[in-house]
């Protein structure tokens, strides 16, 4: 296992942004910065067992801080919506950033997603680790409590990313993060049309227009959301306009890694498997990338990737009858995801 370190830019401020490189023996790597704790590459082996970029991106720091649709970043304090931008906690009314018409996404016009993350490093014969943390403060994004939050990426032997979350808070606040990366087992080219999904679901979260649930749990029996067999995305999109973004429940209650997803792609050989001790995982086919100029490029258009985001239910906060994602003084929010990928 190696693990390298080099300067991936400034910011605006000065501030140095550096990069980690995670490699394995089997020409696996996973490229991970500071700023936002953020995946920019992630090379897999395919046919051949020629490795290639898996993931969206860019190869400069600046594209990173424009307006961009959080590439490979953590998102947090709470990914995904909150209605209203609000919540009540105790019977206290705590207001949000409205960062998308009335309702919050993704923590804000400054989430985690847009703060510089302390690393260090942890390195053995069969794993290498890069340790991040940031500190949230009370009030920031209109969040209560000062939150530390730590995200911990891992590469092993196996081909296997792992990301493991944790939080701690001094006051009662609600915490969901996820990693938004953007997958295209094709070497970033092309569309995911030919990406052939399944999901181990057999229900999902119901939208209102403003794509925040309802609070109805629906199945997906008999809808164009049903991945429970494997099938290619192309079908699916055909019949979804303008394509996927939807929250699919895999559980209520266990908290133990078990399979949630498996993402094939015929054209390279590449196959990714997704394991989560989440109840929920977001499928997104980038609907609204459009005309980015991203890594070598690629321009990136609709449908060039999809995200496959573990989490808590979207607007948790407000639907008292999804899983919590209250977090309490001397309680821990934990989550691991691993992504095992083969060829």
């Amino acid at each position: 296992m190696i693990i390298e370190k080099e300067n991936f830019g400034n910011l605006p401020s000065g501030a140095e942004v550096c990069r980690y490189i995670l490699k394995n023996k089997n020409g696996m790597e996973v490229r991970v910065m500071d700023y936002g704790a953020t995946i920019t590459n992630l090379f897999v082996p395919g046919a051949g067992n020629q490795a290639g970029d898996v993931v969206l991106g860019f190869d400069r720091l600046e594209d990173y801080l424009g307006d961009q649709p959080y590439f490979g970043a953590i998102c947090g304090r709470y990914c995904n919506r909150i209605g209203g931008s609000a919540f009540d906690i105790d019977g206290t009314v705590y207001r949000l950033s409205a960062n998308e018409g009335p309702n919050h996404l993704h923590g804000g016009f400054r989430g985690f997603d847009k703060q510089m993350w302390k690393v260090h490093t942890d390195i053995s014969a069969a794993e290498a680790s890069l340790v991040m943390i940031y500190e949230s403060r009370d009030g920031e994004e209109g969040y209560p409590g000062n939150l530390t939050a730590e995200v911990v990426y891992s590469l092993n032997e196996n081909n296997e990313l792992g990301i493991t979350c944790r939080a701690r808070t001094d006051r009662p606040t609600h915490v969901n993060l996820t990693n938004h990366s953007y997958f295209n087992l094709n070497n970033c080219r092309g569309t995911i049309h030919r990406h052939e999904l399944s999901l181990a679901a057999d229900r999902y979260t119901v939208l209102d227009g403003q794509s925040i649930p309802t609070g109805e749990i629906a199945p997906v029996e008999g809808t164009p959301y049903d991945f429970r067999r494997s099938r290619p995305l192309g079908k699916g999109l055909a019949e979804v306009e303008p394509g996927y973004d939807l929250n699919y429940v895999l559980s209520m209650g266990s908290r133990e890694l078990t399979q949630a997803a498996m993402l094939h792609d015929p054209d390279s050989g590449r196959t990714m498997e997704v394991l989560t001790t989440l109840p929920g995982i977001q499928l997104y086919t980038s609907n609204y990338v459009k005309g980015i100029r991203g890594k070598e490029g690629i321009v990136y258009e609709p449908h060039s990737a999809v995200c496959l985001e573990t989490q808590f239910f979207p607007d948790t906060p407000n639907q008292k009858a999804f899983p919590s994602t209250l977090l309490k003084p001397g309680g821990e929010f934990t989550a691991r995801t691993v992504f095992r990928f083969s060829n």
